[in-house]
């Protein structure tokens, strides 16, 4: 396990982030500003919360279940999404509950939100009149589609934007219907490009003194991933661009099966290839006229992966393994989720870590992922469990607005916060 040296200091610190985020892809992109040091206070409406709150499985004194049988058992999602975060609650569409919000926006330094496309205007929270008020307050935007594209198609899941982007065709068989991928790959691929737009902001801001929009898609996210390989391109050429597990204009270059599993093998140059023809006890096929050059193997990438695929299913998987790390082959074996997780060298860099409790600690053995960014003079990860709903009304209403306990305590009972 990770050794957490807290003392150092923290990239952000200082910083103090306004999350109005729900779900995934907000909560995710602040996870990130959290764990990076900023002061990320997320905002809950006191009556309708963040659903992760109320998303199986559950967590508490008697470890792990599909329903919450404790009242302070928590949302998994909830315990890794809200690390390092401070929770408050604020009714904004209570008059009152949007005039607190207000003055937190001009003390704090970026807004995060990921409403549907138009709602945080007509809530009286976006970045027209957050801009009024701090012309200095940098507000991110992570929505389905793009902040100004309000739609019939307005709202969307990860699912509808892995279909809309192309990605569900670029793996499985030619003939295979759509492959959708397993991660939700558009909420967790939009936060990293929302926040490396939120940092660029707000090094600009303290250049500038001005803030500004930043505005990220789930749908540009993604897609723009997919245009960075030239499958358009295959396809005008004649060439497959769904060639399920291996990967024909690389040859050899895919996933083999084994005795007991399966292992990934990308041996693409020449140097590469004869080592693995040695590893298979065949150097012979270097100087086979089929293999002799790249472009002869992508031209018989067939064969060429039927060799390697019967050399790889006459082997267990450590075997295999063996063999090829023994040849320097690049290669690996395909892991379940929980075998990856549990990865040493991860624990020990803190790119996956055991999730606690916040009051009943490690109840069950459960891997969650860390920040994978190490860094020499700061220290960046997470030490913090996830705050209850409101946990943090009274330091954060006391501290930035100056509210006494008598007054929160009245603001709760009127349903402000």
């Amino acid at each position: 396990m990770r050794i957490k040296d807290t003392t150092q200091p923290r990239p952000l610190a200082g910083m103090t982030v306004l999350d109005l985020t729900t779900a995934l892809a907000g909560p995710y992109a602040t996870l990130l500003l959290a764990g990076l040091g900023a002061r990320v206070i997320k905002i809950e409406n006191p009556r309708s919360p963040d659903t992760a709150r109320n998303n199986a499985p559950f967590v508490g004194r008697d470890g792990v279940a599909m329903v919450r049988r404790h009242e302070d058992d928590m949302s998994l999602a909830i315990m890794e999404r809200a690390r390092n975060k401070e929770s408050i609650t604020l009714n904004l569409k209570d008059p009152r509950g949007r005039e607190l919000f207000e003055r937190l926006v001009q003390q704090a330094d970026a807004v995060v939100e990921n409403f549907s496309a138009g709602t945080a205007d007509r809530l009286g929270v976006g970045y027209t009149r957050c801009a009024e008020l701090n012309p200095r307050i940098v507000y991110t935007s992570i929505s389905g589609f793009g902040a100004n594209m309000v739609s019939r198609q307005n709202r969307a899941m990860d699912t509808i934007v892995q279909a809309l982007s192309g990605l569900m065709m670029t793996s499985g068989e030619a003939d295979a219907p759509p492959l959708r991928v397993g991660v939700p790959f558009g909420d967790l691929t939009a936060p990293l490009f929302a926040v490396i737009g939120t940092l660029a902001a707000l090094i600009q801001a303290r250049t500038t003194g001005q803030g500004q929009h930043v505005d990220v898609s789930l749908l540009g996210a993604i897609t723009a991933l997919v245009a960075a390989e030239p499958f358009e391109v295959m396809q005008r050429t004649g060439q497959a661009t769904r060639t399920g597990n291996t990967m024909p204009r690389l040859a050899p270059f895919g996933i083999f099966p084994t005795q007991d599993g399966h292992i990934a093998i990308c041996a693409p140059t020449d140097g590469f290839t004869t080592s693995l023809f040695e590893a298979m006890g065949c150097p012979e096929l270097a100087q086979d006229t089929r293999f002799v050059s790249r472009d002869q193997r992508v031209q018989n990438h067939e064969g060429l992966h039927a060799l390697i695929e019967a050399w790889t299913r006459s082997l267990s998987t450590d075997e295999a393994v063996e063999r090829l790390e023994r040849a320097e082959v690049p290669s690996g074996r395909v892991r379940d989720p929980g075998q990856a997780v549990r990865d040493p060298r991860l624990l020990a860099r803190g790119e996956t870590e055991v999730i606690e409790h916040p009051t009943y600690g490690a109840v069950e053995d459960i891997i969650v992922g860390g920040l994978p960014i190490r860094m020499t003079g700061a220290f960046a990860g997470f030490d913090k469990p996830a705050p209850g709903l409101g946990q943090h009304n009274a330091d954060v209403f006391s501290q930035f607005l100056g509210l006494d306990a008598g007054a929160i305590a009245r603001l709760r009972a009127e349903g402000v916060v």
